[in-house]
């Protein structure tokens, strides 16, 4: 399904019942709805970025509601598509944190590739419609994602903006991995903790103290 480690370590989860009631509403949701992102991205995140590999996970909300944009990654929307008002904020605090400079566009693919599990809370979306598919199930999957994450013996770096993504990582080992909060990037909140908040350079900082290669946060500019 996943094509990589997550396919073992998440058995359980996808031949649950509550799964199956996911697939049965999605297949109907396909057929008679517009629905982000197609179902080949569906999964982006996990097939991109195996159990074994991840080094730090950013939460999202849901997928980005607009035709083109979402692909399956947190923040990350497809090339040629306009860089989003939040992912802007990010590559802000990201130049001022590390001094790289700001891409031109909002593929984060690169990132998914070193080991970043870009993880939305809720995997689908109707187009126009924000969290219209809250009610499906999707966050005791990702819940399990996380859950599964916290356990592992390696430590990682959890970055959790905004509410709903801290209460999502409320259940964490803090005494074993590192978990970086602040307000969400968004432009209603970032200026209230988020720029200045460091988070590029304090997860690798943390991840050379623990032996394991820091992530290069630079984005190729193609």
């Amino acid at each position: 399904m996943f094509g990589n480690d997550w396919d073992s370590v998440l058995h359980e989860e996808v031949n649950a019942e509550y799964f199956n009631k996911i697939r049965y509403a999605l297949a109907a949701e396909y057929k008679t709805q517009t629905v982000y992102p197609s179902k080949e991205n569906l999964f982006s995140a996990l097939k991109l970025t195996p159990y074994h590999q991840v080094k730090a996970v950013i939460i999202g909300q849901d997928p980005y509601h607009g035709e083109g944009q979402a692909h399956g990654l947190s923040f990350s929307v497809m090339p040629g598509v306009r860089i989003p008002p939040s992912l802007r904020n990010i590559y802000k605090e990201m130049h001022a944190d590390l001094g790289l400079p700001i891409p031109e566009h909002g593929y984060l693919v690169h990132w998914a590739k070193q080991g970043v599990l870009l993880l939305n809370n809720v995997l689908t979306v109707r187009e126009g419609q924000p969290n219209s598919h809250q009610g499906l199930g999707w966050q005791t999957f990702t819940d399990a994602v996380i859950r599964e994450l916290n356990e592992r013996s390696e430590p990682m770096v959890f970055m959790l903006w905004g509410s709903h993504a801290q209460k999502k990582g409320a259940f964490i080992h803090r005494d074993k991995h590192l978990v970086l909060e602040s307000t969400h990037p968004s432009p209603l909140a970032a200026h209230r903790g988020f720029f200045g908040s460091r988070p590029f350079s304090k997860a690798n900082d943390f991840l050379t103290s623990k032996g394991i290669e820091p992530i290069d946060w630079n984005i190729p500019q193609n």
